[in-house]
């Protein structure tokens, strides 16, 4: 008997049903539902299914998550063999098979020179609890309390985390300028804003005169990712090494969103060639399930047993999901790949700043890129756009690819697509992103009255 095709109305009403009840029953808060009003009941790879039966290029990867895309093979076979095994689910910090081969092949990715004296600690689920951990343990390790940090930072939600953070007040943070090349806070920009950058803080560490309490620790990413997608010049990252090393500071690198292959090297400080005292790891490194964790210099780990780390810090089936994703990318060479198809999809989108006045940079580091729009005006840089940068992601959406904002004001359309993207979908996430553009660009034209752009 043949099988007819379900009628195409009752998917959307359980897309428009389920939508309808989300604000009744949630939060405020929410954020990605509010411009993504999608019902996903299918995934694999870049496409995601919603219930209303339309398919989406997925370039936010679950906020940077999801290095290999939704439910890669791999993966569910990982997940598979645990549930399968009898193993338990859940126990804290015992020692297990399923954990030993995670940390096993997490220490085969790590820089060696790091990798050869260093720890792990298991956290809370979320990068924010990791985040928390490397804080206490570099203010235990120092005895000391004040934090660097750095402007246009994102580090997580709890309160330490957001401390660091961009925006927050905390008389025990002391916040540094982070290179910035199109909006430079010198003015100047390029590798002379560098230098500046880094001669702030290095006068600010040594000026007897400044009052600034030798600090605990810093904390930076080396690429901001809710910040804009801003990469941090190598040759900056290195001095901050150099001058947190002079004065036996402990840097710690946040790689929450950079890490696993994202910025086309397996960790980014590869890229400079630095190794800090800690890493702070999560997204990705749980193959979609939730994980986070830090690793640190041996000689740091002066905290007494027991201290806090969270209950839910031995999750089995994201330690088996991030194993093999950390094997998948290392074995196949995703990092290697990630340079090369994101150099190459930046180098189109930089052209779309020839035609499009509102494009007032892109940037970024392997498939970790950054599209920040402008109101066209007289000074430069123009001033950011975050109404246009919203409605280019609404025009993306209606043509089936979903992107992030982020960005000082929301200005800046990120692309975080799995390190499994093809040379084909890399071409349809670019056709549907620049006709998304010019649709939105025409739509501010029109409501404002002015000529196209040439």
């Amino acid at each position: 008997m043949a099988v007819t095709e379900p009628a195409p109305a009752a998917p959307t009403v359980a897309h428009e049903g389920t939508l309808r009840r989300q604000p009744s029953r949630e939060t405020a808060a929410r954020t990605y539902a509010r411009s993504l009003p999608i019902v996903p009941v299918r995934a694999r790879g870049l496409t995601i299914e919603g219930a209303d039966g339309r398919r989406y290029l997925d370039c936010g990867s679950g906020a940077g998550a999801l290095a290999l895309g939704h439910n890669h093979p791999v993966v569910l076979e990982a997940i598979r063999k645990v549930l399968d095994s009898g193993a338990p689910l859940h126990v804290p910090d015992l020692a297990t098979p399923v954990k030993d081969a995670f940390t096993t092949e997490l220490f085969a990715t790590l820089p060696r020179r790091f990798a050869e004296n260093a720890r792990v600690r298991f956290c809370g689920p979320a990068g924010s609890d990791a985040v928390e951990a490397a804080l206490t343990l570099v203010r235990t390790a120092t005895g000391r309390d004040t934090l660097l940090a750095f402007t246009g930072a994102s580090h997580g939600t709890t309160a330490g985390a957001l401390a660091a953070s961009a925006g927050a007040r905390d008389a025990r943070v002391i916040r540094l300028p982070y290179p910035y090349d199109y909006r430079c806070p010198f003015g100047v920009g390029g590798d002379r804003g560098a230098e500046l950058a880094a001669r702030w803080t290095e006068d600010l560490l040594d000026d007897p005169r400044g009052a600034a309490p030798v600090p605990a620790g810093m904390i930076l990413e080396p690429v901001q990712g809710e910040g804009g997608v801003i990469p941090a010049p190598d040759t900056w990252l290195r001095r901050m090494r150099e001058l947190t090393a002079e004065r036996s500071i402990p840097l710690i690198a946040d790689e929450v969103q950079t890490g696993v292959g994202r910025t086309g090297a397996f960790w980014a400080v590869e890229h400079s060639g630095i190794v800090p005292d800690v890493m702070v790891l999560s997204k990705a490194i749980g193959g979609s399930l939730p994980l986070a964790l830090i690793v640190y210099r041996a000689d740091l780990d002066c905290w007494p047993p027991g201290t806090p780390a969270g209950t839910f810090r031995g999750n089995q089936l994201a330690m088996a999901a991030g194993a093999a994703t950390l094997a998948y990318v290392r074995e196949n060479g995703l990092a290697g790949r990630a340079a090369v198809l994101g150099a190459r999809m930046l180098g189109q989108l930089q052209g779309l700043a020839a035609t499009h006045r509102c494009v007032g940079d892109v940037r970024g580091r392997g498939l970790m890129i950054g599209v920040e729009l402008v109101a066209p005006a007289s000074g430069d840089p123009a001033p950011p756009d975050p109404a246009l940068a919203a409605a280019v992601q609404r025009e993306c959406l209606s043509r089936g690819l979903i992107v992030e904002l982020g960005g000082r004001r929301s200005s800046v359309v990120r692309l975080l697509p799995p390190l499994t993207l093809t040379d084909e979908q890399a071409v349809a996430v670019l056709d549907r992103f620049a006709d998304a553009l010019a649709a939105a660009e025409r739509a501010a034209q029109r409501r404002s009255g002015t000529d196209p752009c040439p």
